[in-house]
């Protein structure tokens, strides 16, 4: 077992991504939105007494994972962001997963926020100040406390029987 029981937070990132699509250069929407969760799961994490967030990110796996894409992208989180998986390459991440039973979950199809949202020239090397520029096209408070209240957390009870 690698986890108790634990609160899922599902949070509905729709009304940004149109937002994004609607005003900002397509190039910085992956950034944007990571901007986005980590400012929404830092506000969640605050609320529920949590002192930090973890990802399952890997250094250069995609775009958004690049050391200067990283930066940029905790630069909107409010608490420390742990990367466990940092270092791992694919391979290693798929034993991982296979390992803790997760591997046949994680390849199952599905469209996610990124896939379906993603820019045909991401930006690898992003500067923060010109992604802070596209972000100032958006009422960014507003658009985060809307997705904060669209909050629907789902209690996942941990099975300890082998």
């Amino acid at each position: 077992m690698w986890s108790g029981s634990i609160f899922l937070h599902v949070i509905s990132l729709t009304h940004i991504q149109e937002e994004l699509s609607r005003a900002c250069c397509e190039d910085y929407f992956t950034l944007l939105l990571r901007r986005y969760m980590m400012s929404i799961a830092s506000e969640i994490a605050a609320k529920t007494d949590c002192g930090a967030l973890i990802t399952g990110e890997s250094m250069g796996q995609v775009a958004s994972q690049t050391m200067q894409a990283l930066a940029v992208t905790n630069d909107a989180a409010a608490l420390p962001v742990f990367r466990p998986l940092i270092g791992m390459d694919k391979e290693e991440i798929i034993e991982r997963a296979r390992m803790i039973n997760t591997f046949e979950t994680s390849i199952l199809p599905y469209e996610d926020c990124c896939t379906v949202f993603t820019p045909r020239h991401p930006k690898t090397r992003p500067e923060l100040e010109k992604v802070l520029v596209e972000e100032r096209k958006l009422d960014f408070e507003a658009l985060r406390a809307e997705a904060v209240a669209s909050d629907n957390v789902i209690y996942l009870k941990a099975d300890f029987r082998d």
